[in-house]
This record gives C-alpha cells, sequence and structure tokens, in this order.
C-alpha cells in the first residue's frame, strides 16, 4: 500500500512538534523512509510541504535539517495569531453553518463541565478542537491552513501552562459562540482578541533564554527536554 505523501508529511510534522526530532538535527530520506515504513518519495516530497511550513530547512553540504527559529520568530508566532483568531471568528459570525454551531457549543458544554471537574489534558484537546471548528467556520480554508500551521508551530516553540481560572476560559469560549451564533462580528472579534490575549501570557518557549526576548511576562520558563530516541513509527493506521 502507497502511503500518501500528506500523511508522511503529519508524521514528520509530529515529531518534530513533540520534539522527536531536534532543533537543528539533519533528517535524511533514508532514514526517515526507513522509521516510517516509507520509500523515500513521499518523504521527499513531505520535506518540501514542511519547509514551505518553516519546519525544515535546507543547508549546504548538509540538507534537510529541523530548523532552529529565533526568539523574535517565535515571538511573531503569537502576535499573528492575535490578528488572525479574531478575524476567524468574525468571519465564523458571518458564514457559520448550523453544524458548526451545533460542535461549537457541545464543544463549550464539554469544556464547561471538565473545568468544574478540572481535568486539564482534556481541557486542552477540547480547547484545540474549538478554535479549530471555529477557524473552519470562517468559510475561509486559506485562513483556516494559517491558523492551523501557527497552532503547530506554536505547540512546537512553546509549553503552554494550563490557565489559572478555567472556568473563565470557558465562560469566553462560550461568549465568543453566542456571538457567532447572533451574527454578532464585531462582539466576536473582540471577545476572541481578549481570549487569545490573555490566552498568549501562558505561554513559555521551550527553548533556553528565549522566555525573557519573546514574552516578557512570563520570565520563569524551564526548557523542556526533548526526546532523542526513534523507535519505528508504523504508518499504517493514519488517517488518509
Amino acid at each position: 500500500m502507497r502511503i500518501p505523501a500528506h500523511s508522511v508529511c503529519t508524521a514528520i510534522r509530529d515529531d518534530i512538534v513533540a520534539g522527536v526530532h531536534e532543533r537543528g538535527s539533519r533528517l535524511t530520506e533514508e532514514l526517515l523512509a526507513r522509521r516510517y515504513g516509507v520509500s523515500r518519495v513521499p518523504v521527499r516530497e513531505a520535506l518540501r510541504t514542511l519547509e514551505a511550513e518553516g519546519f525544515v530547512v535546507t543547508r549546504r553540504h548538509a540538507g534537510a535539517c529541523v530548523a532552529e527559529p529565533t526568539q523574535q520568530e517565535a515571538a511573531d508566532l503569537l502576535e499573528m495569531r492575535m490578528l488572525l483568531e479574531p478575524l476567524g471568528a468574525s468571519r465564523a459570525a458571518q458564514r457559520r453553518t448550523e453544524a458548526h454551531l451545533k460542535v461549537l457549543r457541545g464543544l463549550v458544554r464539554l469544556g464547561q463541565e471538565r473545568a468544574r471537574r478540572g481535568n486539564s489534558e482534556d481541557l486542552r484537546s477540547l480547547g484545540s478542537w474549538f478554535h479549530e471548528t471555529l477557524s473552519q467556520a470562517s468559510g475561509s480554508p486559506a485562513l483556516t491552513s494559517m491558523l492551523t500551521q501557527l497552532r503547530h508551530k506554536i505547540a512546537w516553540m512553546y509549553v503552554v501552562d494550563a490557565p489559572a481560572n478555567p472556568a473563565e476560559s470557558w465562560a469566553e469560549h462560550g461568549a465568543i459562540v453566542d456571538a457567532v451564533a447572533r451574527g454578532d462580528a464585531e462582539r466576536a472579534r473582540a471577545i476572541t482578541a481578549l481570549h487569545t490575549e490573555r490566552a498568549g501570557t501562558a505561554h513559555r518557549l521551550r527553548f533556553p533564554g528565549g522566555a525573557n526576548a519573546a514574552n516578557p511576562a512570563n520570565t520563569a520558563g524551564a526548557t523542556d527536554r526533548v526526546r532523542t530516541s526513534q523507535p519505528p513509527v508504523n504508518m499504517s493506521g493514519l488517517r488518509h
């Protein structure tokens, strides 16, 4: 069975975000093909896509390597998200479908329930799902794609602390959905801007010396150690 390049791309990207492939490390087609159980052709295509996304760079005499973003580049990601998330919410208020609203309301109910129980891992997943659905409700595939890439990169570069008051955070999610349901684009934009700004203060750079430069409001972040072992990956279960 031929594994499509986008599935290989997803697997490599996920491993970069998780720290399996360290920043600056070489990504040889032969080793990647062996790791993911595919030929070199989809690996080559995946590396081109990841280079366009900014996860991979091509270096002279070294070939493809995991990118090493600067502190300023990392800070720019949060600023870009603060601009694009409110735009997506505003568009969603104008273009959302009933199916989008049903999913968003269901996620808010689950989020508020988990917040009362204090289940932080569930809240993290639900929050990601909420914002992905909100961006899809914008009716703009280009905007949705940009926001998805931003989330991947932010997850790669930052550790995100759990919100001090999860119930308040999910109340904001609920207010965003209410504004979207009413078609109130300006209110949806304003609430999302406030929510995104507050969420940004919980981000700490994963890499040494980064917290002070990229996020002055948070200076206590320790570097997370990345995993260096690279066991074989079974690609057969990936969604195509």
